[in-house]
């Protein structure tokens, strides 16, 4: 069995395919096929209100490719989930946009709220965790952040804000400090994280998301080792004064992570400070593997456990970098 999830952010479409393997009585989801395409929704929605035509049909276009490559792979109908997030439930059109994908195309997008987001990622972030440890997780996208806390592996607090790295670049290219409303939910978003990591004595952070999985490997940590705070902070102010070419040719980033880079960075770093962390784990996970989580839980209910250490129970096929901080 083929078990497929497309990812629709902000930033960019991801689809991964994932077969699940049994031997014995285990059972893995192992990565067979991976496709990114950096669509943008956000770029149209946050400037906008809506999704305009022009990105539609590319849209569209790239979705049949998709449900080509789920074909050839022999995925079932049954078998893969579609799931958008902060551009599609922003967009005034977001609706339309999903009935004519499922019109032309038979695929149903579900435009999930930040709650929803978060809960998918948790599925796969609790098998990463230690027992009695405290932690902040910090899911950065293009128009939306995930904050969720954990103790003894469990969720006690989470919250979604409509802050991402589009739109605050979207933001700084207009030489704007920020309207009264985009500042209030900054000012929110750190009295949450402030409050609840009081709260909850938080003392290690998990980081999730493209930006901060390629600042980790710009910042090539010793083996076994999370990133620094401090590290990250040196990162970003390097990136910051260099031009965007330099970014795309001496970084050697592509030029869809170059222009959000910085801004994602800055609420990982902030987030950080307004907890006292000074050190972040970086487990190469996301919204896609919840999804594909999700979907083994329903197609085999009696492996699905009771617990996190039922045995049989499958794991991610993901390169989950270290969980010790020393």
């Amino acid at each position: 069995m083929k078990l497929a999830a497309i990812d629709i952010g902000s930033n960019a479409v991801r689809c991964q395919i994932s077969a699940v393997l049994h031997y014995g009585d285990r059972y893995r989801l192992k990565r067979v096929e991976y496709v990114r395409y950096p669509l943008r929704l956000g770029e149209d929605v946050f400037a906008t209100g809506e999704i305009s035509e022009k990105k539609q049909q590319k849209f569209i276009k790239f979705l049949h490719a998709l449900r080509l490559l789920m074909e050839v792979h022999d995925v079932a109908h049954n078998h893969y989930l579609v799931c958008a997030t902060s551009a599609m439930r922003t967009a005034r059109n977001g609706k339309e946009v999903a009935a004519r994908i499922q019109q032309e195309l038979g695929m149903t997008v579900q435009v999930i709220d930040g709650q929803a987001e978060a809960a998918y990622i948790n599925r796969v972030i609790e098998h990463l965790l230690e027992d009695n440890k405290h932690y902040l997780h910090i899911d950065v996208g293009g128009g939306s952040t995930e904050f969720n806390i954990y103790h003894n592996r469990r969720k006690v607090a989470s919250q979604s804000f409509e802050v991402g790295s589009i739109r605050r670049m979207q933001q700084a290219e207009a030489g704007l400090a920020g309207t009264d409303a985009q500042n209030e939910t900054w000012q929110r978003m750190e009295e949450w994280v402030k409050e609840n990591g009081r709260r909850y004595h938080v003392s290690r952070a998990i980081g999730t998301g493209g930006n901060i999985n390629k600042l980790y490997s710009m910042a090539q940590p010793s083996v076994d080792k999370p990133v620094t705070r401090r590290r990250i902070a040196s990162i970003l102010d390097q990136l910051t004064r260099m031009t965007m070419d330099e970014r795309v040719n001496v970084a050697l980033l592509n030029p869809d992570r170059a222009d959000v880079i910085v801004p994602a960075g800055q609420i990982y770093l902030s987030a950080m400070e307004w907890a006292n962390i000074s050190q972040m784990i970086v487990p190469d996970i996301g919204l896609k593997d919840g999804m594909l989580q999700t979907l083994f839980e329903e197609h085999f209910e009696e492996f699905r456990p009771q617990d996190d250490h039922t045995p049989g129970f499958p794991h991610p096929m993901v390169q989950a970098r270290p969980t010790e901080i020393e």
